[in-house]
């Protein structure tokens, strides 16, 4: 059976913007989906989001996949980096992935904030690494995002391999940004799981 796992950002929550649409979308064609509440999600840990997926996705294998949405990007890419070298996923999509905190956010974060952000920041991901644990990847952006620059897409397409789409005018792609569906996640999972859209 194939299998999702969903993953929220920092500060987020399984039933928040388009990810429950997902859940029952991928549901009906015959996905078993888990959308886990990530732990401390206000003062996210590398090393405690890791163990959660490792926890929730058990042994993953082709018919496993992920999609994530801002800093949960970047916990799929840290999981990914930890598996086993024979372990192959089938795909990953990534949401308004957050991969570097760029200048714009960090001078508008004050305290707190950017000392979380600075403990995802400093040991780099191992593109290489995360990249062979799945046979594909695709990313979605969006041109005005408050966080996420566009500057990230080449980054990703560079790094993954990544297909990448950009939407006009979808922010964060949350609720507040008037986002609860997401088509476009739903066709790219389809197409990488092998059914027709």
């Amino acid at each position: 059976m194939k299998k999702a796992y969903i993953i929220h950002g920092w500060g987020g929550h399984p039933d928040e913007h388009w990810m429950p649409w997902l859940q029952r979308e991928l549901e009906n064609n015959g996905f078993k989906v888990s959308v886990p509440q990530m732990p401390d999600t206000n003062k996210p840990k590398i090393k405690a989001w890791v163990s959660k997926l490792a926890e929730v996705a058990g042994n993953p294998d082709g018919d496993t996949y992920f999609v994530g949405h801002s800093l949960g990007c970047k916990a799929i890419l840290r999981y990914l980096e930890t598996l086993n070298e024979n372990i192959k996923i089938g795909g990953v999509v990534f949401v308004a992935p957050w991969i570097k905190l760029d200048r714009k956010t960090a001078e508008e974060e004050k305290g707190e904030s950017i000392r979380i952000a600075k403990s995802w920041q400093e040991n780099p991901i191992d593109f290489k690494k995360a990249k062979m644990h799945s046979r594909k990847f695709f990313a979605i952006f969006s041109d005005d995002d408050p966080y996420v620059p566009l500057s990230q897409a080449d980054l990703i397409s560079k790094e993954l391999d990544a297909d990448i789409a950009i939407e006009k005018e979808a922010g964060h792609f949350t609720a507040n940004d008037g986002i609860t569906e997401l088509p476009v996640v739903l066709e790219e999972l389809l197409k990488m799981a092998g059914q027709n859209v």
